[in-house]
């Protein structure tokens, strides 16, 4: 187990929490720019931000019965193992639902359009935001590399870059609203998102798997 002095413990624990807490308004707030609007990007979008806070409590709840239990190591290992694979399973899962909206509204006649600034300005402010975390830790997992952390490093660089391709989809229907290529580029932007994401889910699966090997017990005086 890394030794963390308490001043880094609790940086860390505020870190994940605060991750946590922030990432609740994003459903609803996304939810209600859905149906301001009629972007199958954003209704993807709704889908994931759901899908990752349930990941992020996970990880938060983890974090701190590992740290504040100490359990055996082997006990510890299953645990880091749960918090990585339910990161890399909401990557897949959101990756999976916006696949599936984005063929779904590929054979119907469906035209984007709508009130999409609502959903754009959610979209921007969610890239500044995941853009801090994913530095920040970054910055924490280089002090001291742990699996947990790595974790919530890999899911938000993913939810920068998916919020980066949110913005682009979103901003194409608020400039070219009557264009019929417009429907073509938010389904394409729901697309691109969607393989990234499951791309990332397999790359982190992998990772956890590979770095997640039983350490033998040690007795402790």
């Amino acid at each position: 187990m890394i030794n963390y002095s308490q001043e880094q413990l609790k940086s860390r624990e505020k870190t994940l929490l605060a991750a946590f807490l922030l990432s609740m308004w994003a459903p609803l707030a996304t939810g209600i720019a859905v149906i301001m609007s009629r972007s199958s990007t954003q209704l993807a979008d709704f889908s994931r931000r759901s899908v990752e806070l349930t990941a992020l409590f996970v990880s938060w709840t983890i974090f701190r019965y590992i740290h504040g239990k100490k359990p055996a190591p082997a006990v510890r290992t299953k645990l880091e193992r749960v918090a990585g694979l339910s990161v890399a399973t909401a990557l897949g899962l959101s990756g999976v639902i916006m696949l599936f909206l984005a063929v779904y509204r590929f054979s119907t006649s469906f035209i984007p359009g709508g009130n999409v600034y609502p959903g754009l300005a959610i979209a921007f402010l969610g890239a500044v935001t995941n853009g801090w975390f994913w530095r920040r830790y970054t910055f924490l997992n280089l002090d001291h590399s742990d699996n947990i952390i790595e974790s919530q490093k890999r899911l938000y660089r993913a939810k920068t870059i998916v919020d980066i391709c949110v913005i682009s989809a979103l901003a194409s229907v608020a400039l070219l609203p009557s264009r019929s290529s417009t429907r073509y580029v938010d389904l394409a932007g729901t697309v691109a998102v969607s393989v990234y994401l499951i791309w990332s889910s397999v790359r982190s699966g992998r990772n956890v798997l590979a770095k997640q090997t039983v350490i033998p017990s040690r007795s402790v005086e």
